[in-house]
């Protein structure tokens, strides 16, 4: 035991002595998860709205009718009081001050009505939602064209899992956790490449030193920083953007542990096959690159494509971003098969890279040491 604390309090003050390891064990996440959330919490259905230029260079019974439907049209806020004319329009569109333009029919016997877009926007969800709009308003305007009422009606509700007051940012917010906490135990074993690389591993075996313990106690003061970064981008996303949290606390802790063990055990297999560190981060780089935007931590892994589904369900943040969210948002009971199934699964990652990185230290690593 008094081996154990000195080697622990030995790499704590290592690690806070060096602060390159603050940066990227604490502040980075911080910053990304600040970027993240910035960009895509902010979009929510209730608050949408376009700004949008009116053209009717001919006014005439048709357009004036139109015109006035379309500025009762709660979400649509027109970019001037008075229509412009068809160039001004087009310029607005060009330089990105409104979202586009609506050519109202020049004649009263005219059939159609022109939306412009910038082609830089055109498959961007404003664009798409004014079409959706747009089209629909056409529709009823082509029933009370020809006396008719419509019958049917289609009406909007969501459910969730969860507590109903459950929103895009708390979604958010557990995917930048797990993204923080696997980039920890992805990039964290770095030290031990340097470490071999001068042969201080080598040496450090051929002391009394207990190299299980020095092992544990470098997990150990890891575990310290992920619930660091845990309760910091928590209090973050919580207090600044809003972010609902329904935590079991006997799931998280499992998904917790469990979770962070096997992206340590994933950064060292990275540093058992890495000669420099330059190659170490590279190969850390390219894995936390498809991870982040194959893993759910930005959007559903439904919504992909077909043909990339199968990937997403083989990697184990996918699991672990689900594993946080059901613990953190979703309040799932520990007794949950989906739960265990998602642990089962990060295990069977954690357990295979850790015995696959201990036989390629024993069998090349260190016999390559000076």
């Amino acid at each position: 035991m008094k081996q154990f604390k000195q080697m622990f309090f030995t790499q704590l003050k290592l690690t806070f002595r060096e602060k390159q390891a603050l940066f990227w064990g604490i502040f980075f996440p911080v910053i990304l998860m600040v970027i993240f959330m910035s960009i895509f919490s902010g979009n929510s259905d209730d608050n949408f709205s376009a700004n949008v230029a009116i053209v009717n260079e001919n006014p005439n019974a048709t357009s004036e009718i139109l015109l006035n439907q379309i500025n009762q049209i709660p979400v649509l806020e027109v970019k001037t009081e008075e229509p412009v004319n068809r160039e001004e329009a087009n310029e607005l569109v060009k330089e990105q001050e409104v979202d586009a333009a609506i050519i109202l029919p020049e004649a009263a016997d005219a059939t159609s009505i022109l939306l412009v877009v910038n082609k830089e926007n055109e498959q961007g969800i404003t664009t798409q939602a004014l079409s959706s709009i747009l089209d629909k308003f056409v529709q009823q305007a082509n029933l009370s064209a020809v006396g008719a009422a419509p019958i049917y009606e289609l009406q909007f509700e969501t459910i969730s899992s969860g507590n109903s007051e459950l929103s895009y940012t708390d979604f958010l917010l557990t995917g930048m956790i797990a993204l923080a906490i696997a980039q920890g135990g992805m990039f964290g074993m770095v030290g031990l490449v340097d470490m071999r690389r001068k042969g201080l591993l080598k040496r450090l075996r051929m002391t009394p030193a207990n190299m299980n313990l020095f092992g544990l106690s470098d997990i150990l003061m890891r575990l310290l920083f992920s619930i660091i970064q845990i309760i910091l981008l928590s209090l973050i996303g919580v207090l600044i953007f809003g972010a609902n949290l329904y935590i079991n606390f006997a799931s998280l802790l499992i998904v917790f542990l469990l979770g962070a063990l096997s992206f340590n055990a994933l950064g060292y297999l990275f540093s058992s096959f890495s000669k420099t560190t330059e190659s170490y981060m590279g190969v850390a780089n390219i894995t936390n690159f498809l991870m982040m935007f194959l893993s759910g931590v930005f959007f559903p892994v439904e919504t992909m494509p077909d043909w990339l589904q199968p990937i997403s369900n083989i990697l184990p943040l996918t699991y672990f971003v689900e594993g946080l969210r059901h613990s953190m948002v979703y309040s799932t009971s520990i007794f949950s098969g989906t739960l265990w199934f998602g642990i089962g699964v990060m295990v069977i990652w954690g357990v295979i890279t850790f015995l696959f990185g201990s036989w390629l230290y024993k069998t090349k690593s260190i016999v390559a040491d000076r």
